[in-house]
C-alpha cells in the first residue's frame, strides 16, 4: 500500500508536468487558451484599416441637406441646400420671453404652403456652442462654424463693429460652400417662409446664376438700380460665382466701416457681373417682401424678411405678428373660397410693424 507521503509527492510531481505541459502548449498557439475569447485590435486583423481617416465634417452635413428637393412643379436631383446662421442670441429667449428667432423661423415651415419638407433640407450653421447644441437638440441639419479669436455670441446691433465681422464671416463660409459645388439659398433667420420659392426661382432652367431679393424693387428684374438684400438669394455653384464671391470678399479690406451688403451693391452697380458673365435676377417684392416695402398680394406672397428693422427684440415682436397675419388669412380664405380673390385680398391687411420701426428711435437695451 503507497503511504501517505508518498502519495502527495506523486500528486506534487503530477501537478507540476500539467502545468509544464500547458504552458508549452500555449506558447505553440497564436493565440493564449486563456485569453482566446479576446477579439484582437482591428489594426491587427485587418492591416489595411491601420490609417485611420478623417471625415469632413461640412461636406457630411452639406450631403445629407443636399437630397431631392420637391417642388410644386418639378424636382432639383442637383446639389443645393437652404443655408441660415444662428447664434446664442438667435436661439435664446429675449429677457427670457419665448419664442425664439429660431422658433419663428422654423414655425414659418410649418404654417407655410409645401414647405415642411423643405426643412429636410435646411442647415443651420452656429456660431457658438449655444447655438450649435439648441440646433441639434431641434434635429435639424447642424454645423458649428468655428470662428477663431471671435466671439458672435451674442446680439450685434445693426451696423456695429462686431456686427460687420459676423457679416464677412457669413461672407467667407458661404465662399467656401460654393467651392465645395453646392448651390444653395441663404436666408436670414428672420426671415419667414410662407410658401415654397422653387417654384417663383425658377432654378431649373440653367439660366440665372444668381436671383437676389431687394429692399426696394424697381420693376425691372434685370435692373442693376434694384436695392439689394443679402438676407435671402440662390446662388449657382460656377466659376463665375465663386469668381464674384472671392472678389467681394476681397474687397472687405477696401471697404472699411461697410457691411457685405453695401460692398456687393456697389461691386454690381460698377459693372463687376457683367465683366464676370454673371447673369442676375432682382426678386420682386410682390413675392420675396419684407418690412421695408410689404407684398401688396398675400395670395403671391413667398417671403416676409424682418428687414429695416434693427433689434432682435423688435423682430420678435414683430414677426410674431406676421404668424398671425397668415394664419387670419388662411383662416378667412376657408370661409371666402367660394367668393373672388379680390374680396379676400382687400379682407387682409398686414400688421404695422410697429416695434421694428421704433427700434431705430429707442436706445438697445444690453443683454442679460
Amino acid at each position: 500500500m503507497v503511504s501517505t507521503k508518498n502519495f502527495t509527492n506523486y500528486l506534487a510531481i503530477l501537478s507540476l508536468f500539467l502545468i509544464g505541459f500547458l504552458f508549452l502548449r500555449t506558447r505553440n498557439l497564436q493565440e493564449p487558451i486563456l485569453f482566446s475569447f479576446q477579439k484582437r485590435p482591428a489594426s491587427l486583423s485587418n492591416p489595411s484599416n491601420t490609417t485611420t481617416i478623417t471625415k469632413d465634417e461640412l461636406e457630411e452635413v452639406l450631403s445629407r441637406a443636399a437630397t431631392t428637393t420637391a417642388t410644386t412643379t418639378t424636382t432639383a436631383t442637383d446639389k443645393t441646400v437652404i443655408i441660415t446662421i444662428v447664434n446664442k442670441a438667435y436661439v435664446e429667449p429675449y429677457n427670457y420671453r419665448y419664442p425664439t428667432m429660431l422658433d419663428l423661423f422654423l414655425e414659418g415651415f410649418w404654417v407655410g404652403e409645401e414647405t415642411r419638407s423643405l426643412l429636410d433640407h435646411v442647415l443651420v450653421v452656429a456660431m457658438d456652442q449655444t447655438a450649435y447644441d439648441r440646433c441639434k437638440f431641434q434635429r435639424l441639419n447642424c454645423y458649428r462654424l468655428v470662428t477663431d479669436g471671435l466671439d458672435f455670441t451674442e446680439e450685434k446691433l445693426y451696423m456695429s463693429k462686431d456686427f460687420i465681422k459676423m457679416m464677412w464671416t457669413r461672407t467667407s463660409f458661404l465662399l467656401d460652400v460654393l467651392k465645395r459645388g453646392y448651390n444653395f439659398i441663404f436666408t436670414d433667420t428672420d426671415v419667414i417662409w410662407l410658401r415654397n420659392p422653387f417654384p417663383r426661382l425658377r432654378i431649373f432652367n440653367n439660366t440665372d446664376d444668381l436671383q437676389i431679393s431687394t429692399d426696394a424693387f424697381n420693376g425691372n428684374p434685370r435692373s442693376e438700380k434694384n436695392f439689394i438684400n443679402t438676407g435671402f438669394y440662390y446662388i449657382r455653384a460656377n466659376n463665375k460665382t465663386i469668381s464674384l464671391f472671392n472678389i467681394w470678399y476681397a474687397t472687405r479690406e477696401y471697404s472699411k466701416g461697410m457691411k457685405e451688403q453695401d460692398v456687393l451693391a456697389n461691386l454690381i452697380r460698377r459693372g463687376v457681373t457683367k465683366e464676370l458673365g454673371l447673369k442676375v435676377r432682382f426678386l420682386d417684392t410682390l413675392y420675396f417682401s419684407g418690412f421695408c416695402r410689404d407684398s401688396k398680394d398675400v395670395k403671391s406672397v413667398v417671403t416676409v424678411h424682418a428687414n429695416c428693422c434693427r433689434s432682435i427684440s423688435a423682430k420678435v415682436t414683430d414677426l410674431s405678428a406676421v404668424i398671425k397675419d397668415w394664419k387670419r388669412f388662411n383662416k378667412l380664405s376657408r370661409f371666402v373660397a367660394s367668393i373672388s380673390s379680390n374680396v379676400t385680398k382687400r379682407g387682409f391687411r398686414w400688421s404695422r410693424h410697429g416695434a421694428c420701426f421704433n427700434s431705430w428711435r429707442q436706445p438697445i437695451p444690453k443683454l442679460p
